[in-house]
């Protein structure tokens, strides 16, 4: 394990994106698993910033998102599937087919998301 240390959020959500896009730069087709929160959104800024101003390439790259809530519908502006379109996805070239985010309205949650 190797521990960075940063002044602040800003260079560790730069030092994020950056380990991020040299893995994707290496592997075209990366599997991402992907959270949601407060924490990332700097992140995920950053690597949006690079997708437009460098030309980092998302197209092969496949996501899969950790957590969802139960009942919550895809649209709905407290759903995680929600967040990561309006905070991340909709941003950069990420292929559709290529996300996997979780149903959190299916009758069996944990059969519909295995």
């Amino acid at each position: 394990m190797k521990i960075v240390l940063v002044k602040d959020y800003k260079e560790l959500s730069c030092c994020a994106a950056q380990f991020l896009a040299s893995q994707i730069i290496k592997k075209k087709n990366l599997v991402l698993g992907l959270a949601t929160g407060s924490t990332l959104i700097g992140m995920y800024k950053e690597l949006i910033r690079r997708h437009r101003e460098e030309g980092l390439d998302f197209s092969e790259v496949i996501t899969f998102n950790l957590d969802e809530y139960y009942s919550l519908p895809p649209k709905h502006p407290q759903s995680y599937c929600f967040f990561m379109w309006n905070i991340f996805f909709k941003y950069i070239n990420l292929k559709r087919k290529n996300i996997h985010l979780l149903n959190g309205v299916t009758k069996n949650f944990f059969a519909s998301n295995i």
